[in-house]
Parts: structure tokens; C-alpha cells; sequence
């Protein structure tokens, strides 16, 4: 029986039945009983997990499908750890692929459903495009056909942001059918790589059958690079002109010749909806000329070759000459790079045996270095082992706990297992040794340190305080590429440790992707010119400029949303707020001001000598932390507004990772309100700060 059948992960996700597997991972259904929903569950492969290349693959998965906020692409509801093993908790899709919808119908689609297929295909491109993600691997395969007609695209698992620029040489897992002439290639691709994906598939539901094939992937890969695909309109002369100069177009193997990105193809769609006789003035996706114009044959009548006008039939003639001129061409094209692909293999072929010749024998000869014998540790406490290695191995290798698991023949907090194994030889500087260690005897009573890697540290404390009893510790914060700030990188114990009532655990979090972070200036004092031209000067853009009430000189700096001297992001933009002078001694002679800012006096018989008093509104963390603004999509910005006493003093829009807002009150405070898009909070501090 599976192992985690039956389970419970991180006591909500109860696992039901296995659904479906790949090369990295396997699919479960699920029930979350925290939510009351059934999801899909993807869980590493048992045999991938002590790679940590693999896991990193695995979590860039998940947080590259999270950005995306789609009705046509499968949703990412939660990431984590189980015993161990990595798994990313999606949204169960009750379909069928769109592989297995044409496999029922036996025959080519309809055109208006083929093209109701396409343009949602297209809309879920179109948005993971804008958020910079790259499919890499479109096929029916990995599009679901819901019962209502509607389609979601799934299966982000080689997706990769686009500054990553991965080749296929390296990462090229889909189907060859439907692969781009530059991913066959091995070069970069971009987002036009799944628009010609995507027009294959609209070729395939067009004909019932695919524009090249052959019996080795490596042929049809070369006939993506060199060859034409027949029109579809020569496979069935239903399809209209407009709609196969679409798919044509989507599949052209020359990049500038192709449409540049989605938006393009759903403008052609839409125009195609409209009028389904339009004809686009597209160039001969054969030679690269201008395509003469012709008239459309209306898309209610049925035609051959035989129905065509003498026009017409010239026409179709000079196309179908072009393309086999153009093929033999690329024929004779082909016998030239199939001879110089094999001299090149023949080439690499040598050069691989020479360098594993030189790895396994003449290195071992040859290379300098001094070879260590690695310590065995195996049935050491990790402090054991440590401390062994310190006094007896001059710094040659360091002890890493990579995780815990039950052991009913181990001691727990004993070493179970290592990599590289003891006794094994190892040459370099500093080898990292990686141990399991043993959790002990599974039982009902002893509680075990939970899977909370990638959690919000404030969940997380929480949920080890309040479940568990133990109290919470947080080491220094660290660098992460592929875990987002705030989030817990590593604990100790690691997962699957004893604990034991009032022990302290330490939360070691992430500070997110090592920047060149600038300092931030203070700027307090200065007048707005100024303080533009400080900020220009550091890298830095200036945000909303509020001009409020208060005691400093008119024009000047108070406040300002980055605390100065601390780190920050090139080109962050910075919010401040300016004096207008109106109280104090900044208040100009006996002449009354009109006070329209932000601050309020306690009324028309305030004094200078009234109590001020500073309120701050933590942005970041409130947005974070309210249930009611998480649920928000696509939240950039926030506007936060402050009521003293019934009286607005600030109305502020603002970026939603802005640390702190804040404005000044002076007078007697009696009710102060503060709302974050329209949602109450208490989440806020009312400071004194008069002078004494």
C-alpha cells in the first residue's frame, strides 16, 4: 500500500488515493480539512529528496504557479514539508485533458470550438506572460477540459522565469510533437516559444492530426526547425481562411515573422470572432513576402479544389510551389547539418571519454591535494559528532541535519545515516556531511517538531507555542533565493524531532535574495526639493507628497516613510510628509491658518501648548496579517485613512509593502479610527511625543 495513504499532512490535508505521477513527483487527492474542499497533492519523489538541486526545482514550482491569479490556469493553494518529504497542495480539477477530449471525438473539432479552446489557452499565456513565466511545455496533455466548457492550463512543473533563461539542452521534458523550433534548438526561449506550442495545438484540434511526426524525436525536432507544416485548410477545407492564417502564423519557425506575444494572438482571434471571412494581410510564412490579397471563401459554404475560381486555384497553386521550393531548400539544407551534427557528436563522444579518463585515472595521479578519509558518526548525537570532528579533523568537514525520522533501533537524537558515507575519502577544503537523525519510537504520547519550512514566522511561533508548548526562539536572519522574506528557512530541531514541554526552538528566517541594499538618507528637515534631489541622488524615487499640519517650519520634511539609515531596495519609492507651519512657532503671525492637513486641533480654543500626539499604522504587517485584506487579488497598493474625534487627518494611498504610515494629532484624542481599503484595524500606536 502507498505510504501516505490515509495520512494526515501538517494534521489538514487527509490523503485519499493517488491520482497521477510524473518524472519529479506524484499526485495525490485530498480532502483539507481545515477548508472542507478536495485538493490535488504533489509530493517530491522519495528517491529526489536528498538532492537539494531537485527541492529547490520543486518550490520554485509552486512559488512561480502562485503569482499567477487566473481562471484559465490551475491554482497553488499551499507549499510544504511532511516527515521529510516536500509537497505542493493545488486545486483538483474535475475534467478530462484536452488530449483525451479529441481522442473521444475521433475527429477534428468544430471550428468555433477549436477556437473557443484557443483563445482561453491563450488568455492563461497571456497572463503568466505579464508576470514573467514561461510554460515551456503547452500540449493537450497539460490542458483540462472542464464539464462546463471551460479550459485550465496545468503543470507549471518546467516553468522558469524568464531571466533564468534555461535551455532545452539542460531542461527539455516536453512532448517533441509540440516542441519550438528553438527549444529543439537548445537556445534561450521566451514567451513566443508557447505561442508556437499553442498553434500546434490549434493545428492538431483543426486537422485531428499533428504537423509533423516521425519515428525518433530527433527527426521531428529537425522537421520543427527546417520543415513547413501542410495549411490545414489542404487537410480540411471547412476551416476558414482567417483561423488557419492564425494557426500559421502562431507556428512559423522564423521569430520575426511569428506573433511577438499573446495579446497578439487574442487580437487576431477576437477580429476572427467578429468577422470569421476576414483575411489578415499576413507575409508568406514560407518565403517572407507580403501575401497577396484574396478573398475569403465564407465559412458556411463547404468548398474543394473543385468548387475554387480560376483565381483562387492560381493562387493555391503559386502557395503550394513556394512551400516546395522552400522545402527542397530546406531538404538540401538538412542533408548538410545532419553530417556536420554527426561530426560534431563524434567529436563530443571522444572529448566525454577523454575527460572521464582523466576524472577517474589520471586526476587521482596528477591533481594535487590532500585526500581526507570522511568520519564515521553514525550512531553519534549531532553535538557528538560535531565536537569529534572540531578537535580530531582540523576543519575539514562540517556536520549538516538535513532531517529526522522514526527509528526503532536508534536512540533518538542519534546519528541513523550519512552522505558521504564513513570511511569513504573526500578531497577539498571542507566537505559538508549530511546525517539523518533518529526521532526514536513513534508514539501517541511524545510530540514530534512539526514541518514548518517556508510558513510566516509569525504563524509559525504561534502555531509552535499554542500546539505544542515550547517556546520560540529566532537565530540570526539569513540570506534566501528561493524563500520569500519573513518565511522560515530552517529550524532547530529540524522536522521530526521530540520535543519536549517549555524547550526552546530556534526559527532561523528568511531576509530574502542578497541585494545591493542602499542606505536610506534622512531627510527630515529638508524642503521637498531637497528632499527629491537626496533621493534621486541614492537611488531612490519619491512616492506621495501630504502636506501636513504641524509646529516645524512650513515646507519642511517630518515625516518619512523609510526610517532613515536603514537598508533598502534600489528604486523603492518613499512617501513623506510636509509641514505647513500651522502650529507652534511655526504658525505665522496673527494671522489664523486654515488647517486642511492631516492634523486637527482639539477645537477653536486650542493652544500652541496642547498635547501632540503621533499615530503610526504598520502597513506591511496589518495587510499580511488581516484575513479580510488578504483575500483581496492583485492588491499593489492600499489607502489608509486615520479619523480623530470624527475628523479626518489622513487619506493616503500607499504601496501595500510600505512598512509605516503615520500623522500627528494635537488635542485631547477620544476615538481614533484607522481603515486599510475600507477594513477596520486596531492594529496602530498613539504616541505623546509633545515636546517637554
Amino acid at each position: 500500500m502507498d505510504q501516505y495513504i490515509g495520512k494526515f499532512l501538517d494534521n489538514r490535508y487527509e490523503i485519499l488515493e493517488q491520482i497521477g505521477s510524473g518524472g519529479m513527483a506524484v499526485v495525490y487527492k485530498a480532502k483539507c480539512h481545515r477548508l472542507n474542499r478536495m485538493v490535488a497533492i504533489k509530493i517530491l519523489r522519495e528517491n529526489l529528496m536528498m538532492d537539494d538541486d531537485i527541492r529547490r526545482r520543486f518550490h520554485d514550482e509552486a512559488q512561480a504557479v502562485a503569482m499567477l491569479s487566473s481562471p484559465n490556469i490551475v491554482s497553488v493553494y499551499d507549499v510544504g514539508q511532511f516527515e521529510g518529504a516536500d509537497y505542493i497542495v493545488m486545486e483538483l480539477i474535475e475534467g478530462i485533458t484536452l488530449k483525451e477530449y479529441m481522442q473521444k471525438r475521433g475527429s477534428e473539432l468544430n471550428w468555433r470550438e477549436a477556437l473557443h479552446f484557443m483563445t482561453q489557452i491563450m488568455q492563461a499565456l497571456r497572463h503568466a506572460h505579464s508576470r514573467g513565466i514561461v510554460h515551456r511545455d503547452i500540449k493537450p496533455q497539460n490542458i483540462m477540459v472542464l464539464r462546463d466548457g471551460s479550459v485550465k492550463v496545468a503543470d507549471f512543473g518546467i516553468a522558469r522565469l524568464v531571466d533564468s533563461q534555461k535551455t532545452m539542452t539542460r531542461e527539455a521534458f516536453g512532448s517533441v510533437h509540440y516542441v519550438s523550433p528553438e527549444q529543439a534548438k537548445g537556445i534561450a526561449v521566451d514567451a513566443r516559444s508557447d505561442i508556437y506550442s499553442a498553434g500546434v495545438v490549434l493545428y492538431e484540434m483543426l486537422t485531428c492530426r499533428l504537423p509533423f511526426d516521425g519515428d525518433t524525436p530527433v527527426s521531428i525536432a529537425l522537421q520543427h526547425i527546417n520543415s513547413v507544416a501542410v495549411p490545414p485548410r489542404e487537410i480540411n477545407p471547412d476551416i476558414p481562411v482567417g483561423l488557419e492564417q492564425i494557426c500559421m502564423k502562431a507556428m512559423c519557425a522564423k521569430l520575426e515573422l511569428r506573433y511577438p506575444d499573446a495579446p497578439s494572438v487574442l487580437h487576431d482571434l477576437e477580429e476572427f470572432r467578429r468577422d470569421p471571412n476576414v483575411v489578415f494581410p499576413y507575409e508568406n510564412p514560407w518565403t517572407g513576402e507580403a501575401a497577396p490579397q484574396r478573398a475569403a471563401v465564407p465559412v458556411t459554404v463547404s468548398q474543394n479544389t473543385a468548387d475554387l475560381s480560376g483565381q483562387e486555384q492560381a493562387q493555391r497553386f503559386q502557395d503550394t510551389a513556394a512551400r516546395e521550393e522552400f522545402e527542397d531548400e530546406q531538404r538540401r539544407k538538412k542533408s548538410n547539418i545532419i553530417f556536420t551534427c554527426a561530426v560534431i557528436a563524434i567529436v563530443s563522444v571522444i572529448l566525454v571519454i577523454c575527460i572521464m579518463l582523466y576524472r577517474n585515472f589520471l586526476a587521482k595521479i596528477l591533481s594535487p591535494g590532500e585526500t581526507h578519509e570522511v568520519p564515521k558518526v553514525v550512531n553519534m548525537t549531532v553535538d557528538q559528532a560535531k565536537e569529534t570532528i572540531a578537535k580530531e579533523y582540523d576543519g575539514h568537514f562540517e556536520v549538516v541535519t538535513s532531517r529526522a525520522q522514526y527509528d526503532e533501533t536508534v536512540e533518538a537524537g542519534h546519528i541513523i545515516a550519512q552522505t558521504p558515507e564513513g570511511g569513504s575519502s573526500t578531497k577539498g577544503d571542507l566537505t559538508t556531511i549530511n546525517v539523518i537523525v533518529s526521532s526514536g519510537i513513534q508514539s501517541d504520547d511524545t510530540l514530534y517538531m512539526p514541518s514548518i519550512l517556508r510558513q510566516d514566522y509569525r504563524t509559525a511561533e504561534a502555531k509552535l507555542q499554542n500546539d505544542y508548548g515550547v517556546e520560540v526562539a529566532y537565530g540570526e536572519r539569513v540570506y534566501s533565493n528561493s524563500i520569500a522574506e519573513g518565511r522560515v528557512v530552517s529550524t532547530d530541531p529540524v522536522a521530526g524531532s521530540p520535543l519536549q514541554p517549555g524547550q526552546t526552538v530556534t526559527l532561523y528566517v528568511s531576509q530574502g535574495p542578497e541585494t545591493n541594499a542602499l542606505l536610506m538618507p534622512s531627510l527630515y528637515g529638508l524642503d521637498k526639493g531637497q528632499a527629491v534631489e537626496q533621493l534621486h541622488s541614492t537611488g531612490l524615487e519619491l512616492g506621495e507628497c501630504v502636506e501636513i499640519a504641524s509646529s516645524e517650519k512650513a515646507g519642511t520634511v517630518v515625516y518619512q516613510s523609510v526610517k532613515a539609515y536603514s537598508d533598502v531596495e534600489p528604486g523603492t519609492k518613499v512617501y513623506i510628509q510636509i509641514s505647513d507651519g500651522s502650529f507652534g512657532s511655526g504658525s505665522s503671525g496673527g494671522e489664523e491658518t486654515d488647517t486642511t492637513g492631516p492634523v486637527v486641533s482639539a477645537g477653536e480654543e486650542a493652544v500652541s501648548d496642547a498635547a501632540l500626539y503621533q499615530i503610526s499604522v504598520p502597513v506591511a504587517s496589518e495587510v499580511q496579517s488581516n484575513e479580510l485584506l488578504a483575500l483581496s487579488e492583485n492588491v499593489e497598493e492600499v489607502t489608509v485613512t486615520v479619523t480623530v474625534n470624527g475628523v479626518v487627518i489622513l487619506n493616503v494611498t500607499c504601496p501595500k509593502d510600505t512598512e509605516e504610515i503615520s500623522s500627528v494629532y494635537q488635542g485631547d484624542v477620544r476615538d481614533i479610527v484607522v481603515l486599510i481599503n475600507g477594513v477596520q484595524t486596531k492594529n496602530f500606536d498613539c504616541t505623546d511625543v509633545s515636546l517637554p
